[in-house]
């Protein structure tokens, strides 16, 4: 008896490979991990790709300069919570909602571990490689801080809101939310601030804020008398 077994063939051509945008997030993963483990200084590019599981061929053809690799780092985390900031979003909300909602995803992402390192590490290196205090203020700060003033001038255009300058409120706002528990939490006096904890200290900002700067009723009448 003869029987007819079918082997299974294996198909030709060049085993599937996975898609670059796929491969460069591993390798941004793993160079966050390398520059926390060991600085800039001491990251190798060679470990991201060990870390990450690809070639170094593959990953210089991907990012092919430790400077652009931390800018990577840095800009990969900030583009996530940017999109908790859409601007269509925003304006559906109530004004002191959406003032809260800015703070707590600016609070979530700036009193994060990971960002407390990440600041850490710039602060100890940025006097022998300018390049990551330039990395960081560029697609970090600016961006963070251009979101929320953008924010800030609609409501000023829709008279929600009276100030006069809006950057330096936004700075002082920024300082409000963040400055104190960052602080404290790069200098070891404390665990960064769970989102209980950031969800509060955003409310009650955004109420300190907008109490400070709505439009006041009355305020001319207010104003003779106390010139009188």
């Amino acid at each position: 008896m003869v029987h007819n077994t079918k082997v299974a063939k294996r198909p030709r051509g060049r085993p599937q490979t996975r898609p670059d945008e796929e491969t460069r997030q591993l390798i941004i993963a793993a160079a966050r991990q390398e520059f926390h483990t060991n600085g800039y200084a001491g990251a190798s590019m060679a470990r991201v790709a060990e870390r990450a599981g690809v070639s170094t061929k593959t990953m210089y053809r991907l990012i092919p300069t430790k400077e652009e690799l931390f800018g990577s780092v840095v800009s990969e985390r900030i583009s996530r919570y940017m999109l908790e900031l859409d601007e269509e979003h925003l304006d559906a909300l109530p004004l002191e909602q959406a003032l809260e909602h800015i703070l707590f995803t600016y609070g979530t992402l700036t009193l994060d571990q990971d960002t407390v390192l990440s600041l850490r590490l710039v602060f100890a290196e940025c006097d022998r490689f300018p390049e990551i205090a330039a990395a960081f203020s560029e697609l970090a700060i600016r961006r963070t801080t251009e979101t929320m003033e953008a924010w800030l001038r609609r409501q000023l255009e829709r008279r929600e809101i009276e100030i006069n300058e809006p950057s330096m409120a936004i700075g002082m706002l920024r300082g409000m939310m963040i400055m104190e528990p960052q602080r404290a939490t790069m200098l070891g006096q404390r665990e960064p601030p769970d989102r209980a904890e950031i969800a509060s200290r955003a409310k009650y900002c955004a109420r300190l804020f907008l109490d400070g700067c709505r439009p006041q009723q009355g305020q001319g009448s207010m104003s003779k008398r106390e010139m009188s």
